[in-house]
């Protein structure tokens, strides 16, 4: 890379994606294909099949409304999306995971909140949106695509100019994945795990690390590498996020390696070290923790030898850290 390698990732002027769908009319009729996707549902891996658009819920636990647990600008997310006034953040209940170590399983599991139909959806974006916030943040957003949309259009229609932040655990599917083409911003997904077995144990599901790389690859396709304003905000591209766990060092360097090689050296990626043992990782068991290998905190060696990995794998941007000054 050169020397003037930051200036690569500005992007000034800018325009959040799907007001070009709206202008054509292609974002009333990405809604309509998204609605006839609840019929049966396939939104998510688990391809539960359930009928939502009549109100029955799905694996994930929503039926036909968004549940929406909580809304506000978020000031503890990375720093070129909170800002100064804070990221635009909408935590929807219900997910498609089923992490042991979860830690929002009040929303997640439990999917507290309150349903809320298309207008009231919008209403919640425009007044993000009011309040200053620098994007709107869809937190765990995979299993409401769909109603997402359809409060989007209105919203759009109404005033909306945040770009739009799509927060996912990486478990998403290439046809929802494809009918935000042109809508999302900015991809910021999870990747978890590299082993099937991995992902069976901790979040029943042993296709997620191939669903995961599917997945963020069509992403990148999608959007690019992450991208700024002239200010250091985020504006269009892929940020990962990976959680580093106690024990998974190999897991960790097997992802860096993948993203370096299949996706781009380019890729900007969170390396975080917020794991602790919440919902049933800490629970007791008849010997010890149900999840004994998970119930701590990563040490500080796994966590320099983490970051070791990746710059081994040639990865260089780094959420707060920036190896050589990244954007």
């Amino acid at each position: 890379m050169t020397a003037h390698r930051s200036e690569v990732f500005r992007l000034d002027p800018f325009e959040p994606a799907y007001l070009s769908l709206l202008r054509e009319g292609r974002l009333a009729e990405r809604v309509e294909d998204a609605r006839r996707a609840l019929e049966a549902c396939r939104l998510c891996p688990r391809e539960c099949g359930a009928d939502r658009l009549e109100g029955r819920a799905g694996t994930c636990g929503i039926g036909r409304r968004a549940v929406v647990s909580s809304a506000f600008p978020h000031l503890g997310e990375e720093g070129c999306l909170r800002g100064r006034r804070g990221s635009g953040t909408v935590f929807f209940a219900g997910c498609g995971l089923r992490c042991v170590f979860c830690q929002n399983a009040d929303v997640s599991w439990l999917r507290l909140g309150t349903a809320l139909d298309a207008e009231d959806l919008a209403a919640v974006f425009l007044d993000l949106q009011a309040r200053g916030c620098h994007n709107l943040n869809l937190v765990t957003p995979s299993h409401v695509v769909p109603q997402i949309l359809e409060a989007l259009l209105s919203a759009a229609g109404g005033g909306l100019r945040l770009p739009v932040v799509y927060n996912s655990g990486g478990y998403d599917t290439l046809d929802t994945l494809r009918l935000l083409d042109g809508v999302v911003d900015v991809y910021m997904p999870d990747f978890k795990f590299w082993r099937s077995g991995t992902a069976e144990r901790y979040a029943a599901a042993p296709d997620y690390p191939e669903r995961a790389r599917r997945a963020v690859a069509e992403m990148h396709r999608q959007v690019g590498p992450l991208r700024f304003s002239p200010d250091g905000l985020a504006r269009r591209g892929l940020l990962v996020r990976h959680l580093v766990m106690p024990g998974l060092g190999d897991e960790s360097a097997a992802i860096f390696d993948w993203l370096a090689r299949e996706v781009s050296p380019d890729t900007y990626v969170n390396v975080m070290g917020q794991y602790r043992p919440e919902w049933r990782a800490g629970l007791p068991g008849e010997r010890g923790a149900l999840f004994a290998e998970i119930a701590r905190r990563p040490r500080p060696r796994e966590m320099d030898e983490a970051l070791e990995s990746f710059r081994r794998a040639g990865l260089w941007r780094l959420d707060g850290r920036g190896l050589e000054g990244a954007a």
